[in-house]
């Protein structure tokens, strides 16, 4: 096992919940945290408590963003006109990695950051390697044409475990991917509820 697929089971266990809706997660079969107490009641939580678990949460779907990255994306949301946890959603799903993800060119978002870094990414025809590019409204996302026929490509545009949303327009033939419009929160196709709106309060004590 990698020390990224690792990781990303950590967080399941951690948050006691499979945030991305994947088959081979822990929590299928333990629905208890990790380590000796896990299995231990818990009280109730403080609302400090459950804003840091909603921060963790978000921030973990996408591929368990830097504090210093995801705190820009707060400080970006608040200066945008609109719901500040709406907001906040939308420049995530802008992502460059988060729309390979959503195309259902690969399989996890841990993934697609390392598909982007080797160079298998093109934004409107142009090599893009940077994961937290963030993708406007009308780009064209595609994969290069020499990695189209990679295992894992192929592997993934077959998953039913998920379906694209309809803000992304995805031709699998061509393997490529239109970012339509932002979206709202109700538009994402989480597995579990997000509330963007306990990062927003965390951040603002």
């Amino acid at each position: 096992m990698t020390k990224r697929i690792d990781a990303k089971h950590k967080i399941d266990r951690r948050l006691g919940e499979n945030i991305w809706g994947r088959p081979k997660s822990p929590v299928n079969r333990r629905e208890y945290g990790p380590g000796q107490h896990g299995q231990r009641r818990k009280g109730k939580m403080s609302d400090f408590g459950t804003q840091l678990r909603a921060k963790q949460k978000v921030k973990g779907y996408y591929g368990n963003i830097s504090e210093k990255q995801f705190r820009r994306y707060y400080h970006e949301a608040l200066r945008l006109k609109g719901d500040s946890g709406e907001n906040l959603i939308g420049l995530l799903e802008r992502r460059l990695d988060a729309v390979v993800y959503r195309a259902k060119f690969v399989a996890t978002v841990f993934a697609a950051r390392q598909f982007i870094n080797h160079g298998h990414v093109k934004v409107n025809g142009r090599r893009v390697n940077i994961s937290s590019y963030q993708v406007k409204v009308g780009d064209v996302v595609e994969v290069k044409e020499s990695s189209r026929e990679l295992t894992v490509v192929l592997a993934a545009s077959q998953l039913t475990e998920r379906d694209t949303p309809d803000y992304i327009e995805v031709d699998h033939k061509k393997m490529s991917a239109k970012f339509i419009r932002i979206p709202a929160l109700s538009d994402v196709p989480y597995p579990v509820q997000m509330e963007p709106s306990l990062v927003i309060e965390f951040y603002s004590r």
